[in-house]
């Protein structure tokens, strides 16, 4: 075995045994205390300084190494938790079970899970390169909570942790040969209703599934053209209750509101006869066919008899939720007029959840421009008075903005370039990221975004490159030695 292989087994070994820490110990977004604990125990064992604030962030400080005291202060930063889905059928509680890790020559996945990469790779290299690099200035490491689900990390961190900082360098990227310098914001957008049930006029009960959809992340993914769902469920849905009564029991789709949803489902009770909802089925099929038969392989409606249900919604309420399911936008809003072929604005019906007495959908714009979010606030309050529900207008997460005059970017993009003969690609993405509340708390902080290459993150088939960890590695820390020689 040369030396490089050698260096390459090292580097690769060291990130990953990092990971695995951290695959062990659950960490479903918003329920990221043990990961936390784990974190500040094992940091302040490794000799950094350490704190936990009031929203179970964690930042630690690693003093230079002698001769660079006088170099600018840098951050490394990631998020601990993770989007948990699962394959259909597969025993697992996100908030018990570890992450059971699948490894190949060429990939690291899970078993029948999302992996959590996203973005606890990026947290494993950032401990790796803590406890390893030499000949750096002043790092602090900063691993924020619940950037998947809401950025209350990100939200809640002091500001005093990033300004007496220079640069920060974001690990929650996906393609190691990629450079992000700007990203979108994005509101949580949510609309409840109350419930009313009845008992059902007939005894014949159905349930229809539509799944085998895409799905994937609903930034990077929305420009793809993939289907959605929960929209097509409910465009089913309204097709049958145009031939008769169609009573609906429930209606449940959709793993996470950044995720576009791969699959749904619904009990309804009616007196259609099986020939002629299986013909609905069969023309909705082929509408799907036509609109997203390029992008989407397959798409599986099963429609099976089941016990009918005891209560149905009234027929007030199942109109009222069908109709804003098809009235909500979802996909592409709008391109970029600055960057072409970027998605400017979009939106993702991500989540319905009913209970017996409340439903529950989950919407969620992104968009480049402030302003445009503004708008879709008060789209959704319009659509909430029409349709019967409550709007409720979460936290607006601002873009980020391209600084044309980074010195951090003109680095990284340097330093890529001389160690891999090929220059990095740079870009703004339509995906959120938390360097846009870090910019609000310190617009004098020069930051960029990187990370390994990631495939298929926010599902079961999520699988990380191995190839290009050390790469990213050996990136990173060679950036932080051209800062501290500055």
């Amino acid at each position: 075995m040369n030396k490089n292989h050698e260096g390459q087994n090292e580097v690769l070994e060291g990130v990953l045994a990092e990971f695995a820490k951290l695959a062990a110990i659950p960490r479903k977004s918003g329920h990221e205390q043990a990961v936390s604990d784990f974190l500040k125990s094992y940091l302040s064992e490794l000799g950094f300084t350490v704190m936990q604030d009031e929203a179970n962030n964690i930042i630690a400080d690693k003093k230079a190494t002698a001769g660079f005291e006088k170099a600018p202060l840098t951050i490394l930063q990631g998020h601990m938790d993770m989007v948990c889905v699962a394959e259909e059928g597969y025993d697992y509680d996100p908030l018990k079970d570890p992450i059971k890790l699948v490894r190949t020559e060429e990939y690291l996945s899970a078993e029948g899970t999302s992996l959590g990469a996203d973005d606890g790779i990026g947290v494993a290299e950032a401990i790796y390169i803590m406890k390893t690099a030499k000949d750096h200035g002043p790092l602090r490491l900063i691993v924020t909570t619940d950037e998947e689900q809401s950025m209350k990390g990100a939200i809640r961190l002091s500001a005093e942790h990033l300004k007496d900082a220079s640069f920060l360098i974001n690990c929650d990227s996906e393609n190691y040969d990629e450079l992000t310098v700007g990203s979108a914001g994005s509101v949580d957008l949510d609309f409840t209703r109350a419930l009313k049930r009845v008992e059902p006029e007939t005894p014949f009960a159905w349930k229809i599934e539509v799944k085998g959809l895409l799905g994937g992340h609903s930034g990077e993914r929305i420009g793809d053209g993939r289907g959605n769902a929960i929209r097509t469920l409910a465009m089913i849905l309204t097709a049958l209750q145009a031939k008769g009564e169609v009573e609906l029991a429930s209606f449940d789709g959709g793993k996470a509101r950044n995720a576009i949803p791969n699959d749904a489902a619904a009990v309804f009770v009616t007196d259609l006869p099986k020939e002629e909802i299986e013909a609905v089925i069969k023309d909705q099929q082929e509408r799907f066919k036509k609109m997203y038969g390029n992008v989407e392989p397959q798409i599986l409606v099963p429609l099976t008899s089941v016990e009918a249900p005891q209560q149905v919604l009234t027929a007030g309420d199942a109109k009222r939720l069908l109709n804003l399911l098809t009235i909500l936008h979802t996909g592409v809003y709008a391109m970029s007029t600055v960057i072409p072929g970027l998605v400017e604005t979009s939106a993702n019906l991500g989540v319905v959840n009913m209970t017996a007495d409340e439903v529950e959908v989950q919407f969620f714009p992104r968009s480049a421009v402030d302003q445009k979010l503004d708008e879709f606030r008060q789209y959704a309050e319009t659509v909430a008075e029409l349709t019967g529900f409550t709007a409720h207008i979460g936290t607006q997460s601002p873009g980020w903005k391209e600084n044309k005059d980074s010195r951090l970017a003109k680095i990284v993009a340097e330093t890529f370039a001389e160690q891999n003969g090929k220059p990095m690609k740079v870009e703004t993405i339509h995906a959120g990221l938390e360097c846009g509340w870090h910019f609000r708390k310190n617009p004098q902080l020069d930051m960029v975004s990187i990370g390994v290459t990631t495939k298929d993150i926010h599902s079961p088939k999520e699988h990380l490159v191995l190839a290009t960890v050390k790469p990213q590695v050996d990136l990173i820390v060679e950036t932080l030695h051209k800062i501290a020689v500055l």
